[in-house]
């Protein structure tokens, strides 16, 4: 197994992340270890409300945080923001009801905000990891989680 990188010590709410990463994962993933991964390494930080896990491949849902639902259409939406990143920028997403204005937006990372909601997305070679935080989270932990979760798939070629 990889271990995880070093700069996974950085913010205290990633630690139980880095534990989860160093125990004994092994390389091929069941569904009950993708579940275990937004547990463990978004929603533990106290500062991702909704997560999901969304396979390339089949334009589908691997696995979400309990209660979070996303439609196909707005994984098409993902996908699509992926493909033409400067669409985002000019006109923004619509996700559940809200607009989200761009922050970033390039190949492997799309940041979205309105107010003091946002959607943090991260592109892996077989997924994107979605991740929101609403108002009284920390949006740099939201994005910091999600990213780490994203170096670690790049790191299993995932």
């Amino acid at each position: 197994m990889t271990s995880p990188p070093a700069s996974l010590s950085g913010h205290p709410s990633l630690r139980p992340f880095t534990r989860f990463l160093e125990s004994s994962l092994s390389d091929n993933f069941k569904m009950g270890e993708y579940k275990d991964l937004l547990t463990q390494s978004l929603t533990a930080t106290n500062h991702v409300q909704d997560c999901a896990i969304i396979s390339l491949k089949t334009a589908s849902v691997v696995t979400t945080s309990i209660g979070f639902k996303l439609e196909p259409e707005e994984i098409q939406a993902f996908l699509k923001t992926f493909n033409q990143p400067s669409n985002f920028r000019d006109e923004g997403l619509y996700f559940k009801s809200i607009t989200y204005s761009c922050v970033r937006a390039d190949d492997s990372s799309v940041y979205g905000k309105r107010d003091n909601v946002g959607l943090v997305l991260v592109k892996t070679g077989s997924y994107i990891i979605c991740a929101t935080y609403r108002e009284g989270m920390y949006p740099s932990v939201c994005v910091e989680a999600a990213e780490k979760l994203g170096d670690y798939f790049r790191s299993k070629g995932k």
